[in-house]
């Protein structure tokens, strides 16, 4: 690279029903980047798929309550992501048979996407193909960290504490749903019926009584095709943000940090707690728990980053039970990245703030090679 400005393109929106969360990270980074650092490109994806440069007035992208952001194709010109021999380059597309305009070299991709179609493991797998660097995992580590299914039986195998599950392939509750549902009442209720791979609490629901449960399976079939139904544990939800270590050094790992629900107003942490109604939860970071265990958290963290071969950027979830048990939930190698997500909570509480953070992973990105490594 030169010695001129880093050129970082953000990348955000995307065709998951994550798409206005995306948009939200991108509002966050967009106030808080160092313009005297980089050149900053905001490149939106729409729902169908569409790569557009938009305005990066950061208010045009925040989550209201009253307005869900959303990336359109008038939202700027349309773009493609391009090799060529001076490296990757964004070229604007014309309309009929006009040649497209190169808009220049591009650095760094920070793809701040959630869910499906760019979390997973695709659009990595395409700067790969395009030789660019970009910050995060990698194409195997993001899907199997999007896959709730995969990323339990990874950290089963390394010898991580996971609890009781059922999976639901849409092959088997179309075919075999007796057995399916026999299986599933072998778990002890309290129920969690939640897409395999979807985030943000997206289709999540509790099930107190058994009678619901396929309504449930349903309600999460129309993000995700499989399903998981998690057994309910009784515990506390903590989680922990890793950093990928500098120079090939080992993943560093956050204080901890507590999702705390007001259970008077919701009953766990949906959609609505974590982005809409501020009065149903609250985050505290760093969390009130014994030394022990947040340093158990802190260790287990980095073991999971570390199974799934994670690179960068994750948080990982947690239960701490009343005697003290620490039981892993789920590792989100994207997580949201506002500033006032866990994510960047956490660092803040472990001394590093927000706009060093993303120093931090640009930074990250920029050092590793892309191919295999």
């Amino acid at each position: 690279m030169s010695n001129a400005k880093i050129r970082v393109a953000l990348l955000f929106g995307g065709r998951s029903g994550e798409h206005a969360i995306s948009s939200s990270t991108a509002a966050g980074v967009l106030r808080a980047i160092d313009r005297e650092k980089y050149d900053v490109i905001p490149v939106g994806i729409t729902r169908d798929g569409r790569w557009v440069v938009v305005s990066d007035d950061p208010a045009m992208w925040e989550l209201r309550a009253d307005r869900l952001p959303e990336v359109t194709s008038a939202a700027g010109s349309e773009v493609m992501l391009s090799t060529t021999t001076d490296g990757a380059q964004l070229q604007a597309l014309g309309d009929g048979d006009s040649v497209p305009a190169l808009l220049g070299q591009v650095d760094v991709v920070f793809p701040l996407l959630h869910g499906p179609f760019g979390e997973d493991g695709t659009v990595q797998g395409l700067l790969e193909l395009a030789d660019v660097r970009y910050v995060g995992s990698g194409v195997l580590a993001s899907a199997v960290g999007m896959d709730k299914h995969y990323a339990k039986l990874v950290f089963a195998a390394h010898g991580l504490p996971v609890g009781p599950y059922v999976v639901v392939s849409p092959r088997d509750w179309s075919h075999r749903r007796e057995e399916v549902l026999t299986r599933i009442k072998e778990l002890r209720p309290p129920l969690f019926v939640k897409p395999a791979r979807a985030g943000s609490s997206l289709g999540v629901t509790r099930v107190d009584d058994l009678a619901d449960l396929e309504r449930a399976v349903e309600d999460a079939q129309v993000h995700d095709p499989k399903v998981l139904v998690e057994e309910g544990i009784e515990g506390r939800e903590i989680e922990c943000a890793v950093l990928g270590g500098r120079d090939g050094g080992p993943a560093r790992a956050s204080v901890t940090g507590e999702i705390v629900v007001d259970h008077s107003v919701g009953t766990f942490y949906d959609f609505e707690a974590k982005y809409i109604d501020a009065d149903t939860a609250r985050t505290e970071a760093p969390a009130d728990l014994p030394p022990a265990v947040s340093e158990r958290v802190r260790e287990l963290s980095v073991r999971a980053f570390e199974a799934i071969g994670a690179e960068g950027i994750a948080r990982v979830d947690f239960f701490v039970t009343p005697d003290d048990q620490v039981v892993l939930n789920e590792i989100n190698t994207m997580p949201g990245f506002t500033p006032i997500s866990m994510y960047p909570k956490l660092w803040e509480a472990s001394g590093l703030p927000y706009s060093e953070l993303i120093d931090e992973l640009i930074a990250l990105a920029a050092e590793r090679p892309t191919g295999l490594r």
